[in-house]
């Protein structure tokens, strides 16, 4: 019983944190291309949609350099609480502010004081993304805290991949009915018309769900005392990236899963665009929130018995070929639903596993790194999968701003305006591209990583056996 509430704590924080990620990384954008600028100055909207995406991309590329430091800094912290769960707290309530003001004109300023927008936004979404990060890395990094076996592991990352499937999926059910709901509450519209204050309910919904799932995972989960936890050094905040480095297998693994979560995140976030300016069928949208949760669920149940017949290999590598054949029948759909959607349950499914294979590869090259390099490090090890993501994210949303830009499909646009060769161009985003990082993500795993199961197991015996015969 008590290892059950140990999972159903975890999973509900992964629920909250996805469904934070999901509105941020996704959603966040559209906010910004259709609504946040007056539309009756599309001139001043668009460049002003230019430097808000410019923003984004750069603050992020350039607070992932922080995140090792912070995955240090966590990992020297000593309380009675454990080392994770104060930084999850305060990461959890200031990002949870930040989203909501994030998804407002911040009083009207972007039409009364654009330039003053612009420099209280960037001093917003810092904060927002510093935070977010600690939140982030404390929750993930408690993974290989709650146990050193891999079976067990296994289980946690299992029932936390249900948790953050359902939550970034229930976004992608939930965003335009809440959106338009929040609409017709605040600003009295109908029918499917969006506004400011609809995002803005949005924001709070998904604000209060992070805060809350974070809560969860703070009263419900417990970390473990073992000789190999206990024997841990602390490292020096300089050392980070030396530690990192001479972990050579989390190194490859990083350079692989960074490609494919670039891919994937790209055409996750161009979707919505796909139904609402190439099929002009927006209100279907939640249709794709249905049918990946539905198959996320299943993709996260089959993980434990896929892995022990499988390997974790086959299912990193198997996974992106089928994503592949996804995206082949993507191209072919045309306008049909139908064929869209069967494409989309294509590309998504072996996702879960994709990434669980991802998360469980990360998390044993703690061990990996243990034994080869002598120091133990849980923070600044899995704060490397983090850091992809938010990596990924941020080029895909500088990505998301061009794409709308070029292929015209910001602001009040319909499916009509949208020409020929932008609806081209927009295929390259959202098609194309993609589907080279993650076949290239697939060689790189197939080839270079050798942390298997089997090779794990071996080292957790290696380091028990040296540490007690000190």
């Amino acid at each position: 019983m008590k290892q059950l509430k140990q999972y159903l704590s975890y999973a509900f924080g992964a629920f909250g944190h996805d469904a934070f990620y999901s509105a941020l990384s996704t959603y966040f954008m559209i906010f910004v291309t259709s609504q946040l600028f007056d539309s009756t100055h599309s001139g001043l909207g668009e460049k002003m949609i230019g430097i808000v995406t410019t923003m984004i991309v750069v603050i992020r590329i350039a607070e992932i350099t922080l995140d090792p430091f912070i995955g240090g800094i966590i990992d020297n912290t000593e309380t009675r609480y454990g080392k994770f769960k104060p930084w999850l707290f305060v990461g959890a309530a200031v990002s949870s502010i930040a989203l909501i003001l994030i998804f407002t004109n911040l009083g009207g300023l972007t039409t009364k004081s654009p330039y003053l927008y612009l420099i209280l936004f960037g001093i917003i979404f810092v904060i927002l993304d510093v935070f977010y990060s600690i939140k982030d890395i404390s929750f993930w990094s408690m993974l290989p805290a709650l146990t050193i076996d891999s079976d067990k592991r296994a289980k946690f990352g299992t029932i936390s991949r249900f948790g953050s499937t359902l939550g970034a999926q229930g976004v992608v059910i939930a965003v335009v009915p809440l959106v338009t709901f929040f609409s017709h509450i605040f600003s009295g519209t109908s029918g499917e018309t969006e506004t400011r204050a609809g995002w803005l309910g949005f924001a709070i919904v998904i604000a209060l769900v992070s805060f809350l799932g974070a809560m969860a995972t703070i009263w419900g989960t417990k970390e473990t005392k073992n000789l190999i936890r206990e024997s841990a050094e602390k490292i020096r905040l300089r050392d980070v990236f030396k530690v990192l480095g001479k972990n050579d297998q989390l190194m490859w693994l990083a350079l692989s899963y960074f490609l494919f979560a670039f891919g994937y995140t790209i055409t996750n976030s161009l979707l919505i665009y796909y139904f609402r300016y190439v099929l002009g069928r927006q209100s279907d949208y939640y249709l794709v929130g249905v049918i990946t949760a539905i198959l996320g669920m299943v993709s996260v149940a089959l993980f434990p018995v896929m892995v022990k017949w499988v390997k974790r290999k086959t299912i990193y590598t198997g996974g992106i070929i089928f994503m592949l054949c996804g995206y082949v029948l993507f191209l072919t759909a045309g306008h049909h639903l139908i064929p869209v959607l069967v494409a989309v349950s294509l590309y998504f499914f072996p996702y879960p596993m994709i990434f669980l294979a991802a998360l469980m590869t990360i998390t044993d090259s703690v061990e990996y790194g243990q034994l080869k390099n002598g120091n133990r490090n849980e923070s600044v090890t899995l704060a490397v999968r983090p850091l992809l993501d938010k990596l990924a994210g941020a080029f895909s949303n500088g990505i998301v701003g061009i794409a709308a830009v070029l292929a015209g499909m910001t602001g009040n646009a319909l499916p009509s305006d949208i020409s020929s060769h932008g609806l081209f161009t927009f295929k390259l985003f959202i098609f194309f591209g993609p589907m080279i990082l993650i076949a290239i993500a697939a060689l790189l795993y197939f080839f270079k990583i050798r942390l298997t199961e089997e090779k794990h197991a071996q080292i957790v015996k290696q380091l028990e056996h040296k540490l007690s015969a000190k």
